[in-house]
């Protein structure tokens, strides 16, 4: 399988935005990693790709196992049936693109999208049949194609959230659902620290002894930091709202899995 190659620069605004706009990060930039955007756009992308062989077992691991699974019910949740297109976004190694694939079954459309080539090489290996590389800022396909978007943990390595949920609508139908699964620090003082030392402490121990080195340590350091520095839940919600989704919600798992959803304004999308 061949990849499309980005279509647009992560400095391009996307069609009907107003350039010079003030973007809204999803955390400060983390001096402590990198310098500026351009740096940070390399680093990441770096990590990612170098972690790729090793990140399915990492995730697995974090979640105790329960990470596929949960990644599909999200997905049943939020209304992804037969016949469906769905696109995506951060697709990582290709567990939500694999399952959406299973439920739209050969009626409907999933495509993966990211940044790494080295996580794209891992979800075709897993059996992913569309693959895009791109940008969320910067979606490389027609307005109003796919009935369902979906991004599973990854808001917070965007550049601009107002950028990203503009695209999010625009590649949507009208009535098209979106799901975005994020990780939100617990709001109990001892809850946050416990969380703290499992997901900066220990995981990236197990992350750095399964094969992945230094950098896949220092990566799922870093996926901490981006939890601990985002902003807040009410603050993606208005977000999505001033993109013009509607029914903008947030279902919250164990106080800590936020599953963001919304829809696009019009009638209910059905199938292709």
């Amino acid at each position: 399988m061949r990849y499309a190659a980005r279509s647009m620069s992560a400095s391009t605004p996307p069609p009907g935005e107003r350039p010079g706009h003030d973007p809204l990060r999803p955390h400060p930039l983390l001096t402590d990693y990198y310098g500026d955007e351009q740096q940070r756009r390399r680093q990441v992308d770096a990590w990612f790709d170098a972690s790729a062989p090793h990140y399915n077992f990492i995730t697995q691991a974090m979640s105790f196992g329960s990470g596929h699974w949960y990644r599909k019910q999200a997905l049943l949740r939020a209304g992804l049936a037969p016949g469906m297109r769905l696109l995506d976004v951060a697709c990582g190694t290709g567990v939500i693109a694999h399952h959406a694939q299973d439920v739209v079954g050969e009626q409907g459309l999933a495509v993966g999208l990211d940044p790494s080539i080295g996580m794209l090489h891992e979800s075709r290996a897993r059996g992913v049949r569309g693959l895009v590389q791109a940008l969320a800022e910067a979606l490389p396909f027609r307005t109003a194609k796919f009935d369902m978007l979906s991004m599973g943990y990854a808001l917070r390595h965007v550049v601009d959230l107002h950028r990203t949920f503009a695209e999010y609508r625009r590649v949507l139908k009208p009535g098209g659902k979106l799901l975005i699964l994020e990780i939100t620090p617990p709001r109990s003082r001892l809850s946050f620290h416990l969380l703290k030392f499992y997901l900066r402490g220990l995981v990236p121990l197990v992350a750095r002894i399964a094969g992945g080195g230094t950098g896949s340590q220092t990566l799922m350091q870093y996926y901490w930091d981006t939890i601990e520095h985002c902003v807040a839940p009410p603050v993606i919600m208005k977000a999505l709202e001033e993109a013009g989704f509607l029914q903008v919600s947030r279902y919250v798992e164990l106080g800590i899995f936020s599953e963001y959803t919304a829809i696009t304004p019009g009638p209910a999308a059905a199938g292709r």
